[in-house]
């Protein structure tokens, strides 16, 4: 393929959270090695109709999930498939959702939560958890550190030429804690300080990579609607390519186009939103 890309999607961080809590990411701006745009949820701004979007390039009203209650396996052409066209080995370290989304439906936990299967037309090495058990006071989030350990460990072993990481913990404690606390404050700042290690590492691999949230959360800890807080996050972009103006606001549909055009796969017709990387 054309490059390698990693997406790194951290579940439910506003904007404003992302700009003055992410110390390390934010540092790499300032340096030059990094740039940050922006980027606005689709609506609803719920999480399944957002992973689901940013990988099919399509609006909930059109690929059908409407919440976290209505996930199942799409029909719309994603990322997954449309590098698998041409030659290329993908990986996902997430919560099941994805793997129902873009692999096989229902999740079976013995047959999906890990698998390596080089001739899938989607994810060829999964790596996935449910959360089962998930509740108010009882986050059932795996350690990002872990998940960061996952991805490269597939990275190393499998030389994906795209992975994609999805983590639930900072969503969890936002609807848990709300966003002005210091829980919030601390969870933040740990989380960056775990990330940063392995950007370095995978940029030294030789791979791009995007790190942003499939959605905003509000100061009540909610997210579903239109309120800035709710639709808003940061996306941070580590590579080569040409971007946009730095007030450019970057629409979650262009995330889709934008990998396959980086990764040198076809865009497929139904994804309408422009590349925002060149």
């Amino acid at each position: 393929m054309d490059n390698k890309l990693l997406l790194i999607i951290i579940d439910g961080v506003p904007w404003r959270n992302w700009r003055r809590l992410f110390g390390n990411l934010e540092g790499w701006v300032d340096s030059g090695d990094a740039r940050v745009w922006k980027i606005r949820s689709v609506l609803p701004s719920t999480s399944a109709s957002c992973y689901a979007s940013i990988h099919t390039g399509v609006a909930p009203a059109v690929h059908g999930c409407t919440g976290n209650d209505n996930v199942f396996r799409l029909g719309q052409p994603d990322v997954f498939g449309q590098i698998r066209k041409v030659g290329g080995i993908t990986g996902a370290v997430a919560h099941s959702y994805w793997s129902e989304f873009f692999n096989r439906a229902p999740f079976d936990p013995v047959r999906d939560i890990e698998y390596d299967e080089p001739e899938s037309d989607t994810i060829n090495h999964g790596r996935f958890h449910t959360m089962s058990g998930y509740g108010l006071t009882n986050q059932m989030t795996p350690s990002d550190a872990d998940l960061f350990a996952t991805l490269t460990r597939l990275c190393e072993t499998y030389h994906l030429d795209y992975g994609m990481l999805h983590s639930c913990t900072l969503d969890s404690m936002g609807h848990r804690f709300f966003h002005e606390c210091q829980e919030m404050d601390h969870a933040c700042f740990k989380l960056d300080e775990m990330l940063a290690p392995y950007i370095t590492r995978w940029r030294q691999a030789g791979y791009e990579v995007i790190v942003t949230a499939d959605h905003g959360q509000d100061a009540r800890g909610h997210h579903g609607g239109r309120d800035p807080l709710q639709q808003e996050a940061a996306l941070y972009y580590f590579g080569p390519a040409e971007g946009p103006d730095p007030d450019t606001v970057i629409d979650q549909l262009q995330l889709a186009p934008t990998i396959l055009t980086r990764l040198g796969a076809p865009v497929a017709d139904t994804m309408k939103a422009r590349a925002f990387l060149r």
